[in-house]
Parts: structure tokens; sequence; C-alpha cells
């Protein structure tokens, strides 16, 4: 196995499983505190990966499931703090004239946990269909489906909005909008 600067690793990957982190958490602190779980994760066990090709997936994968993890939880217990999500979330050109990042913001972040992760995977983070399945640990075609039900649902909460503010949302190809 060739070795794994960690270094590098930090500096390649950091960012995208902050934002992953943090579309899963919706909250600052969390995502940091699954980011440094999972590099902490990877400084103990990221010696037993035999392939260093799979770096990334291994990576999301272990902050995906620490995420359940911590989620399980914090079911089990009350937590009055929660605090807003405040980074905005990246909208195609041909909706910005139509959403408010902010309202696509409080849509994606609606979404039930099954859709929002591979839709944030999808979409935010550009994964494959094949990784996507490999860090949440379903068959392909659970990811497929979960992807075009997310999909639908943001459309129908983003036509709602629009609908409330007297605009119309068009679909366009690739599941895109505007008004």
């Amino acid at each position: 196995m060739a070795e794994v600067d960690p270094e590098e690793l930090v500096g390649t990957y950091y960012a995208p499983l902050y934002r992953f982190g943090l579309s899963l958490s919706r909250n600052e602190a969390d995502a940091g505190d699954l980011v440094q779980q999972t590099f902490y994760t990877w400084a103990t066990k990221g010696h037993q990966l035999r392939d260093t090709s799979k770096v990334k997936t291994w990576l999301f994968t272990t902050l995906y499931r620490d995420f359940l993890a911590k989620k399980r939880h914090a079911d089990r217990f009350v937590d009055t703090d929660e605090s807003e999500f405040v980074e905005p979330v990246h909208v195609a050109p041909s909706a910005v004239d139509a959403l408010d990042a902010s309202i696509v913001q409080k849509a994606l972040h609606a979404l039930d946990d099954r859709y929002r992760a591979p839709v944030t995977l999808f979409y935010m983070q550009q994964h494959s269909y094949r990784e996507i399945a490999e860090i949440l640990n379903v068959p392909i075609g659970t990811v497929m489906s979960r992807i075009s039900r997310g999909k639908a649902e943001l459309r129908n909460q983003l036509s709602d909005v629009a609908a409330a503010e007297g605009r119309k949302i068009v679909p366009m190809e690739g599941g895109q909008a505007h008004g």
C-alpha cells in the first residue's frame, strides 16, 4: 500500500467533508466535530485501508457513519440549542434569478435525512452513484431513487415558495429550474 500524506489528505478533503458534515448536521460546530472525528479515525485506522484510491470514499463513509451514530444518540435526548446554518448553498445560475439562496438552503435542510444525504453528495460533493452507494451503504438503485425523490421533493418545496411569492418555477433539463 502506498503511504498517504496526512497533510495532503487534510488539504484535499477538509472543505468537502466540512460541507457534507454541515449539510447533514445543519450546525457549524457539529460539522467541524464530524470532520475532526473523521480525520482522527483516519489517523488511528486509516492504515487498514488496502486500496488508497478509495481514501475519498472511506473518509465520506466514516463521516456519514459518525453522523448517524451521533444522530441516534441525540434522538434519545432533547437538545434545545439549534444553531442556524450560515453557509450559502450553491445554486445553478439559472435559478438565482428565481430563488433566493436562503430559500434553497431551507428547502434542502427540510428534506428527510434519507434524501438530503444522497442529494448533497451528488450535487454539492459531486460523488458518483457508486461512491454514494458505498458511502451510505445502500444499493445503487436506492441511491438513484433517493436522489430522484429528493429532487422532486425539493422542486415541490421550491415551487410552493415561489408560488407564495408570485413567481413561476419552470423545470429545465437536468432538474434545474428558472423563473
